[in-house]
């Protein structure tokens, strides 16, 4: 009697042990920890709506160009941000005639380097709203400028839904492109290095109203986002060359 019942304890032991690591929740990766974000984030990520892309959404009340030094993670009130506009030469020292074209940081003007490469631009004005143009874009600067806000050049991809033709570029790489998607400001990354023809076609499929390519490329890319808790994530990590880089579109909390 005593074997029998010492034989169902240990039955019953097993099963219990059995349900236990049933249940115990499976190990998920980093980015996969970092792609669910949760609601009241102010950084909220689709990685599903086109797959081979992830967007990043900022829930901000202003944006700027910070030019010079990258923001600091410390401060934390950035929650996103990512180099803009192309940078002209590997220089030791900033010079605002060092960023491709015209620009407008802090509600300032600034004269910047001729970029044949710079199809449109964005700005955003301090009145919560902002502006994609394809062609000349000297009077929106000095629009932009006039209302305190921002504004810098680069290639446009994409133009009142329409792709520009023909494309300015190829080449593998991973690249992005700061888009309008349904009346949003969003940042959309390639998840990896690809054909620049391959990355059009994923945003054709994202279908935003809007899309202008950000300088991407080893150090160019270094980038981060801020979490619920105020966690900073680096989407690429810095490199040498990111003591090169010049300009920043920050979104602030």
């Amino acid at each position: 009697m005593k074997v029998a019942l010492r034989y169902y304890i240990l039955l019953a032991l097993a099963a219990l042990l059995c349900c236990c690591t049933a249940n115990k929740p499976t190990k998920t990766t980093t980015m996969d920890n970092e792609l669910k974000t949760q609601p009241g984030s102010p950084v909220m990520i689709d990685d599903t709506t086109v797959a081979g892309l992830i967007a990043y959404y900022p829930q901000f009340s202003r944006i700027d160009l910070v030019c010079g030094k990258m923001p600091s993670q410390q401060d934390t009130n950035v929650i996103f941000c990512a180099e803009a506009a192309f940078t002209h030469e590997l220089l030791d020292e900033f010079a605002h005639s060092n960023i491709d074209g015209d620009h407008v940081c802090g509600g300032q003007r600034y004269k910047g380097a001729k970029c044949l490469d710079n199809s449109g631009a964005f700005a955003w004005f301090m009145d919560t709203t902002w502006e994609f143009v394809h062609g000349e874009y000297g009077e929106l600067l000095d629009s932009v400028a006039a209302a305190g806000g921002m504004g810098f050049g680069q290639a446009i991809i994409i133009h009142q839904g329409e792709s520009i033709r023909p494309l300015w570029r190829d080449g593998v790489n991973q690249y992005r492109a700061l888009c309008e998607k349904d009346g949003r400001l969003c940042i959309v990354d390639s998840r990896k290095a690809i054909d620049y023809e391959d990355f059009v076609k994923l945003l054709e499929q994202f279908a935003p109203t809007h899309a202008l390519y950000l300088d991407m490329g080893a150090g160019w890319n270094h980038s981060w986002w801020r979490d619920k808790g105020g966690k900073t994530h680096e989407i690429h990590p810095v490199a040498d060359k990111s003591r090169y880089c010049t300009n920043w579109i920050t979104f602030y909390k």
